[in-house]
């Protein structure tokens, strides 16, 4: 089998490059070797490779510059999705690609299945909205994995900004009213790649699937949990959205219900807490 992966120098493309290979001859690309704002050198990428799998790990993740810069968002996380599925059928080729839960609006009480009613209230949940209405209309075979408050112990995430905040900062303060799930990049690409082969084998499990850490916990719980991992005495206060105002709108409900995930393809995402603690002991966190 030959995977074509995008975005391998990001946190989950990183992840990806070391579960795939596993499956058969991977192709990584990154930012540096496929611009995902220009449609021919996506066509280029893919005609060059002749995958069988293509692997979208690529994306505009700045939710907040993404207000200002929606046109770019939208080349990355809306059009290039589309020119890599119109790639994927014409070579009956399987495309997985990566959302998220910020295409929904976050009123609803209960976990978000894949069949609710989408709304993104931020630009980045819609160009990301965009991107899966981009795939389904192509008419190529897919999976598409919602997830959320992704993490790892390299780049640019919560779990990093915390820790660096507790050495700089006498105090942090991290809202307490948005719920949802923190998801390790390891626990994604580990499920992927043991997706693919029944995505591969039957057709009829096409489809959105939301894969996301088990359990729930607002950020402040999150943040206090990182914090208790590294033994840092750093005092943490709770506070509301309205008090730490962002220039783009967050859902106040992230959770997933990753049940369908579960039963088709077998897999059971691994509690957040067991997770985060495991990320935590990699060599790579900082000091």
């Amino acid at each position: 089998m030959r995977i074509l992966l995008t975005g391998g120098n990001g946190q989950v493309g990183w992840e990806l490059e070391r579960a795939l290979p596993a499956l058969g001859e991977l192709i990584a690309t990154d930012r540096a070797t496929l611009d995902l704002a220009d449609p021919d050198a996506i066509r280029r990428a893919v005609r060059e490779a002749k995958p069988e799998v293509i692997v979208n790990a690529a994306a505009y993740t700045a939710v907040d510059q993404a207000e200002s810069e929606p046109e770019q968002a939208m080349r990355i996380n809306g059009i290039a999705p589309g020119v890599l599925a119109e790639e994927a059928k014409r070579l009956e080729a399987l495309l997985v690609h990566y959302s998220t839960d910020y295409v929904f609006d976050g009123t609803k009480a209960e976990p978000y299945v894949e069949d609710d009613a989408t709304n993104p209230i931020n630009v980045y949940g819609a160009s990301k909205l965009a991107g899966e209405r981009a795939i389904q209309a192509r008419g190529c075979r897919y999976l598409i994995f919602r997830t959320s408050w992704v993490y790892a112990a390299r780049g640019r995430n919560f779990l990093l900004t915390i820790l660096r905040a507790a050495r700089e900062r006498p105090e942090l303060r991290v809202v307490n009213d948005q719920i949802g799930a923190p998801t390790w990049c390891r626990d994604l690409a580990q499920a992927t790649a043991a997706a693919i082969p029944k995505g591969i084998a039957d057709a009829s499990t096409q489809g959105v699937y939301h894969a996301n850490g088990s359990g729930a916990v607002s950020w402040f719980g999150f943040a206090t949990e990182i914090l208790r991992l590294a033994g840092s005495a750093t005092p943490i206060r709770a506070v509301a959205s309205s008090e730490y105002p962002t220039a783009a709108a967050r859902p106040a409900n992230s959770r997933l219900d990753c049940g369908k995930l579960a039963c088709t393809f077998g897999i059971a995402m691994p509690d957040w807490r067991r997770s985060v603690a495991e990320c935590m002991r990699e060599p790579r966190l900082p000091a």
